[in-house]
């Protein structure tokens, strides 16, 4: 059997053990190592060792923990609920006010966290009941907390890129830079679309009540302002003292979640509750990722070991004679359809060490290649049938919230996102201005 024989067998048995329910670690991770002994005999075995081993090496992966634990601490403080009711008294009275106040809170807990599943708690647990209750559509909750959420991993500090930097060599400090303008216009793009579509149709988003408006003196507005120092606050101690260069990015990130826990003590709210479940919470994320990373090395270990990298190069640039841009948009195009079987973290460690190959040999900026990664990582939460935050929301939603209402509510989100990753790919300026700017 010729190698890219096997390679396709490999892939596509792992895609059927996801679709009969395995999880994810597991299936990449048995065949991966069931695919080296039959290829390479007992000595194959050792590559999921020296997988875990390449793991433990990588001190980039300490900075996972600290990030979703400040995430959650912000949770289930509820310092976000200040953030939420600020939004929701200064743009509550237009109409989708509280939509596009969902879209910014989720922009500043993005600054406070690199993971989309904090944006999705705090979005099922704080917006999408006050959203309910005040009769929002609900495809117009549904995309709106989902594609919220999945700034986290665009807007710094993303874990997402981290882990790229770890796999194409690239400074961190410059992918944050380079992810935050691509977050901004992402979530800008989401305001125009929830403003647009709420001016043509009042009744998928109400205004807040005359009377409801008129409780809130102006002196109670102002106060609620300072809600919003909270975030502009950890993300400054975090990301400054890192860019300047006075600390190092896993010591950035234990700032960060320092100074998350000192704003919960400051207001009282940091109580053994919640130190409970933010430390359950941080250890059972960190460990699935560490688990999917592993079972990916493995995959990728044996996937370089068939020539997979070589091959795709030579089918693109020989065989079918493409140009470096026809070859940058089918690799995108591939993400996305294995965005809808695969977890970010999967498709990072299993094919992006391929592409970024072939990317650094197609004469493209690899810090401008992982912005538009990462934002196919988005479009892949989205995107049904196995989209992450899919089923997160599922999980976390009403029962009345159903699977295929979800499925429908995201599409508006996923159209826009694509916009964005046009836009970043003729204007990679979007991307490489800042970092060029400050580093």
């Amino acid at each position: 059997m010729s190698h890219e024989a096997i390679a396709i067998l490999m892939f596509s048995t792992m895609l059927l053990m996801m679709i009969t329910g395995q999880r994810v670690f597991g299936a990449i991770g048995f065949v991966a190592v069931v695919s080296a002994m039959l290829l390479w005999g007992p000595g194959g075995s050792d590559m999921g060792f020296s997988s875990v081993m390449k793991l433990m090496k990588w001190n980039t992966l300490l900075t996972l923990p600290m990030f979703v634990f400040m995430g959650y601490v912000m949770s289930e403080s509820r310092l976000a609920e200040d953030l939420y009711k600020m939004f929701h008294v200064w743009f509550g009275p237009l109409p989708g006010g509280l939509a596009v106040g969902t879209i910014m809170l989720m922009v500043m807990i993005s600054a406070m966290n690199g993971l989309s599943v904090a944006g999705m708690a705090i979005g099922a647990t704080i917006a999408l009941p006050e959203l309910v209750k005040r009769d929002y559509d609900k495809l117009m909750i549904s995309g709106v907390i989902q594609g919220g959420s999945s700034l986290g991993i665009l807007i710094p500090p993303s874990v997402v890129l981290v882990l790229f930097a770890q796999i194409a060599r690239q400074p961190v400090s410059q992918l944050w830079l380079a992810g935050l303008f691509p977050g901004l216009l992402m979530a800008t793009l989401f305001v125009i679309y929830i403003t647009l579509r709420c001016w043509r149709n009042p009744s998928l988003a109400p205004a807040m009540p005359a009377e409801e408006r008129a409780e809130i003196s102006w002196s109670e507005r102002i106060a609620l302002l300072h809600a919003g120092i909270l975030p502009l606050t950890i993300f400054g101690a975090m990301m400054i003292p890192f860019i300047k260069g006075w600390t190092s990015l896993t010591e950035a990130s234990v700032v960060g979640a320092l100074t998350a826990v000192a704003a919960a003590v400051i207001k009282g709210r940091f109580t053994r509750d919640v130190f409970e479940v933010a430390t359950r919470n941080t250890l059972a994320i960190t460990t699935m990722f560490m688990l999917i990373i592993m079972a990916a090395l493995s995959f990728g270990s044996v996937f370089d070991g068939l020539g997979a990298g070589r091959a795709i190069e030579n089918l693109f640039v020989r065989d079918l004679g493409l140009n470096a841009w026809e070859v940058l948009i089918l690799m995108q195009l591939s993400f996305l359809i294995m965005g809808m079987f695969l977890d970010d973290t999967a498709m990072l460690v299993i094919v992006a060490p391929i592409y970024v190959g072939l990317a650094k040999s197609l004469g493209f900026d690899l810090i401008w290649y992982g912005v538009l990664y990462t934002i196919t990582c988005q479009i892949a939460y989205l995107t049904p049938p196995f989209g992450y935050n899919l089923f997160l929301m599922r999980a976390m939603a009403p029962a009345d919230f159903t699977l295929p209402m979800i499925y429908r509510s995201v599409f508006p989100f996923v159209l826009v996102m694509v916009l964005t990753l046009i836009l970043v790919m003729i204007f990679p300026e979007i991307a490489l201005w800042l970092p060029e700017k400050l580093l």
